[in-house]
């Protein structure tokens, strides 16, 4: 069942004070969230616990995790449980004059039923306390393993309903962590959800992981591993654990990345003279396509959305900067990033309207987004060693590796600046982070 409504000017405006918002990571197991800086006017709601309509207790609490989940956006201020005067589960519950003495504008409600012994209905509706109307509702059915999930797929979907924007909770990142001293050190490549529950370590090593790439429907993941002492690229299945060996040649294997059809790789080899140029990879044939051949450094590879392009870091005109070639044979290649004179790393938005890079500012390396379209450069963080940007599926944000006190944390940004964050692991550094493409049902 769906119900829709405009929402009301102020509502709206609030909201719009930050139209591609963020995302975090909460306090619990390997990261530790910081926010460091937010400076938009939070719209004040309320989810209610949802209420539970089986035998025995409550099996998992929904609205928690949509309230963690909003909450963390920085456009919402999530009322505490303890000063809600009541806890409608229908919308004939709901008493709007309460609510707004209350000072809340948006209301969630739910309900969460048991059909079998491990199979659920959840029902949910969410309502415009200041006209008092509902602006949506829906049921969607889980299991007990997806009750999760579930409530990440309602965070987005209610998200998306008062931003204008998709939401992208149901989501996980990738990330390298490292532990100890040299030459005794210990690499892992880490898994988690968008609110860091659900870790799994996909590979550990005393030798250095690096470059992980998620494919299109996430359920593999390609890195670089320098086990036995020479790098060499692997493509590994998130459920079964099984991974192959892709590229092992002499020379420079790395930089891995998916194309958008999941079907080839686009990589960094050196198998003329040892020079850097970039490659695609067709992981069922083993066909190598060279892209570039020039006497510069040429790395980083990323896809363009439609597949037809490849951006590329190369140093041909004196100094990093990116570039993009046609993807499917070798060509002449363009210049894109013309402000600064060091842009590397580039990573495209879902829509391939913006281009994150790291970009010299004054000495400092920090995160950029250039505009495609209107061929500008926007700086939106203050470090000076900052790395490795990822964008989030909906555009929104970034995450990006970064320095503090000499040790190796995550920290999260929104593309227009406003909103920081920083993640920390509890001990070790914490680098190389890649956020996944919207996981499935």
């Amino acid at each position: 069942m769906s119900t829709d409504t405009v929402l009301p000017l102020s509502l709206r405006a609030s909201l719009c004070l930050l139209l591609l918002a963020i995302l975090a990571l909460p306090a619990r197991a390997q990261l530790v969230v910081e926010i460091t800086r937010g400076d938009v006017q939070a719209v004040p709601i309320a989810v209610v616990p949802f209420a539970w309509e089986g035998e025995g207790t409550l099996p998992f609490d929904m609205a928690e995790v949509i309230e963690a989940n909003l909450g963390r956006t920085g456009l919402f201020t999530p009322m505490a449980r303890r000063d809600m005067v009541s806890r409608p589960s229908t919308a004939a519950g709901v008493e709007y004059r309460d609510w707004r003495l209350l000072g809340t504008d948006v209301l969630v409600i739910g309900r969460l039923l048991e059909r079998t012994g491990q199979d659920y209905e959840i029902q949910f509706q969410v309502f415009d306390i200041i006209r008092g109307q509902q602006l949506m509702g829906y049921r969607t059915t889980a299991n007990r393993r997806g009750l999760r999930s579930a409530a990440h797929r309602i965070s987005d979907m209610i998200y998306e309903r008062l931003t204008g924007v998709p939401g992208a909770f149901n989501t996980r990142i990738a990330y390298v962590t490292v532990d100890g001293i040299p030459p005794n050190r210990t690499h892992r490549l880490i898994i988690a959800d968008s609110d860091g529950e659900n870790e799994a370590v996909v590979a550990e090593s005393t030798q250095p992981i690096m470059s992980p790439a998620w494919s299109p429907d996430a359920r593999r993941i390609a890195y670089v591993s320098f086990e036995g002492g020479q790098s060499a690229i692997y493509v590994q299945t998130l459920r079964t654990g099984d991974r192959q060996r892709v590229s092992a040649r002499a020379g420079i294997n790395g930089a891995p990345v998916f194309s958008p059809d999941g079907r080839r790789l686009a990589l960094v080899l050196s198998r003329e003279a040892g020079r850097p140029d970039i490659y695609t990879l067709d992981l069922s044939s083993q066909m190598l396509t060279r892209l570039t051949d020039s006497p510069s450094i040429d790395t980083e590879p990323e896809w363009s959305p439609d597949g037809r392009f490849i951006y590329f870091t190369s140093d041909r005109g004196g100094g990093p900067q990116i570039y993009r070639v046609t993807s499917d044979a070798p060509g002449r290649a363009q210049r894109v990033t013309f402000e600064g004179r060091y842009n590397a790393r580039p990573r495209l938005s879902a829509d391939g309207r913006r281009l994150a890079v790291v970009h010299n500012d004054g000495g400092n390396f920090r995160i950029a987004v250039v505009d495609l379209e209107r061929n500008t450069t926007l700086v939106l963080t203050e470090g000076s060693l900052d790395e490795s940007p990822s964008f989030a599926p909906n555009g929104a944000m970034l995450i990006y590796a970064t320095r503090e006190a000499e040790r190796g944390v995550l920290a999260t940004v929104s593309v227009d600046g406003r909103i920081r964050q920083r993640l920390r692991v509890r001990e070790g550094q914490v680098q190389e982070p890649a956020w996944s493409p919207l996981l499935g049902p």
